[in-house]
């Protein structure tokens, strides 16, 4: 094989390795992925389990990355400590040694030898099975594809291992442990895959390029460069973001400082160091034959992350002290769960709904703020301001549910007139203010369009949306004085800014076919105008009845919406009709 053949076999199987560890993990995160973020919300209160818990979710999984995303978004909602991340990630760092121990069994199992079938049948799984099957199907093909591209590598490596020069060149890279540690750290930074780093050493180990006592190093590295996408990927991020992402760097950086030693002292001179023993003593099989050599590795890799695991288990307190040491401010939290709805309280119906009344404020504050932060992030044109909008919305949906369940508790319970009204009521708001939810994420995705695209928004356009908008918001001001206090004249008073809003979205449209026709406009941007124009407009019809849940009379509002509706069609300019005292 020629040093060209060899090149293009090392980038295709490792191009085939990361494809088919992507498939693969993304159809076990679609199968598992509400599972495991229910069994990661609610398992998490303990730190030991917290380590047991993220192990498993990321030895499902295979994705440290997305366990790390799902913790971080636990703590940003205000369902975790960081304390509690942390051991959610230390024990990710130990579930995603699981690949390191797959790809040991090819020296054993050959389990390249079913690669092909594996692709074969999981991709007519994926494309001719049922909706849940295709998954599996994926999962199939994922794994299939992991193994040829092994299978790719190895046939690659296999010329290096009869090559006195290739040994060489090893020895002297390796020659210092700290060398190894670098280039294993570099190595995981450029491919951004630590297994697929583990899996690089355990092949050229396989092949007598790489002995078992210079892949140890290599290892510790490869642990380093694992957080280096995530801390690169926090960076803008949030404040706890950022600390995660950092206790996940310092966990590691200070876990190669105290092990590294145990690779570098020896047992013997020029021997195998005390870790390498250590791990030889507990794996079957000589450390450097083929045959073994592999899970000697995969063994290193767990064991590191194992042990330095119980080093820092009781020390995760001063690392969180030392993360937020390190990333000063103020962390914005986003609370998902319910912040007044008491159970104790549904005995006492009228207290109970006042309960629930001020967390549908709440949900209608944290309505407002999502289309608030769309908002930004369309008319700055900065994507920082979009990242906590799918979260508040998240959050908006959990306190919809959560919310309706305590009403339906609430409506099974002895109710007065007053109660038997106001219930139906609050079930009604807690609807609309969820669709105002799904309306902010549609102008988030407007926003990503225009910044993404960088579409051009003629100034008359931004004028008229940044109306709309000023519309919206100051309807989100009266809605929540009426529901907060019962005040009918905000509720009232709603009512005009809706007509006004219904008035603008038809002048609007007139006035962009205009500019349309005058080729004043890229039809890209135009659609993107009219949807946005849409969206306001259509949250300001949930928020109008929200006010006519707190004025009492759903019958009314409509009649009284149509009325506006009529005056504003006929003539846009026109005051919009009062309601009646």
């Amino acid at each position: 094989m020629s040093v060209l053949d060899i090149v293009f076999y090392v980038i295709g199987g490792l191009g085939l390795f990361l494809f088919g560890m992507q498939t693969m993990s993304d159809a076990l995160k679609r199968v598992a992925s509400d599972r495991l973020r229910r069994l990661l919300h609610m398992l998490t209160d303990n730190i030991v389990v917290g380590v047991l818990v993220g192990a498993a979710v990321t030895g499902v999984i295979q994705a440290s990355g997305a366990t790390t995303v799902m913790v971080v978004g636990f703590v940003n909602a205000g369902l975790m400590t960081l304390k509690q991340a942390i051991g959610v990630i230390m024990g990710a760092n130990i579930g995603t040694t699981v690949t390191a121990w797959l790809v040991s069994g090819l020296g054993v199992l050959n389990i390249t030898s079913y690669a092909l079938p594996a692709i074969g049948l999981g991709f007519v799984v994926s494309v001719a099975a049922k909706r849940q099957w295709k998954h599996w199907g994926r999962v199939l093909l994922g794994f299939g594809l992991l193994f040829f591209g092994l299978m790719l590598l190895k046939d690659a490596f296999s010329p290096l291992g009869k090559s006195e020069q290739a040994r060489h060149i090893v020895a002297l890279m390796t020659s210092n442990p700290l060398y190894g540690v670098i280039i294993g750290t570099v190595m995981t930074i450029l491919i951004q895959s630590s297994s697929a780093t583990i899996a690089i050493a355990q092949l050229l180990a396989f092949q007598g390029v790489l002995s078992f006592s210079q892949a140890l190093p290599f290892v510790f590295g490869d642990n380093i460069g694992t957080t280096i996408t995530a801390n690169v990927a926090a960076i803008g991020t949030s404040v706890n973001a950022r600390r995660a992402a950092r206790a996940h760097l310092m966990f590691n950086v200070i876990g190669v400082v105290l092990l590294l030693p145990l690779v570098w002292i020896r047992v013997t001179p020029g021997g195998m160091s005390i870790y390498g023993w250590f791990i030889d003593k507990i794996v079957p099989g000589a450390a450097d034959s083929p045959s073994a050599v592999m899970a000697h590795i995969a063994a290193g890799h767990t064991a590191f992350n194992v042990i330095n695991t119980l080093i820092w288990l009781p020390a995760a307190g001063w690392l969180a002290a030392l993360v937020t040491w390190l990333v000063p401010g103020e962390a914005e939290v986003v609370q998902v769960e319910p912040q007044y709805l008491e159970e104790h309280l549904l005995n006492n119906p009228p207290i109970a709904l006042e309960q629930a009344r001020r967390e549908v404020v709440r949900m209608v504050e944290l309505a407002g703020s999502a289309v608030h932060d769309a908002s930004e992030a369309f008319f700055n044109d900065d994507p920082k301001a979009l990242k906590a909008v799918q979260q508040k919305e998240e959050a908006i949906d959990n306190l919809q549910n959560k919310i309706t369940q305590y009403l339906i508790q609430v409506s099974r319970q002895q109710l007065g007139p007053a109660e038997s009204n106001e219930l139906p009521a609050l079930l009604h708001s807690v609807n609309d203010i969820e669709r105002i939810g799904d309306h902010a994420v549609n102008l988030m995705e407007a926003a990503e369009r225009k910044i993404e695209a960088k579409l051009p928004f003629s100034q008359a356009a931004i004028i008229e949306l940044s109306m709309m908008r000023t519309e919206v918001e100051a309807m989100f001001d009266k809605v929540v004085r009426a529901l907060r206090s019962s005040d009918l004249d905000a509720a009232k008073a709603a009512f005009e800014n809706e007509a006004r809003l219904n008035a603008m979205q038809m002048q609007f449209r007139e006035s962009h076919l205009r500019r349309l026709s005058a080729g004043d406009c890229r039809f890209e941007s135009g659609l993107t105008f009219v949807d946005c124009i849409c969206y306001y407009e259509k949250i300001g019809d949930h928020l109008i009845n929200v006010a006519q849940a707190v004025l009492g009379d759903f019958q009314w509002g409509e009649k009284y919406r149509a009325a506006s509706f009529a005056a504003a069609h006929a003539d846009p300019s026109a005051a919009p009709p009062q309601p009646p005292a």
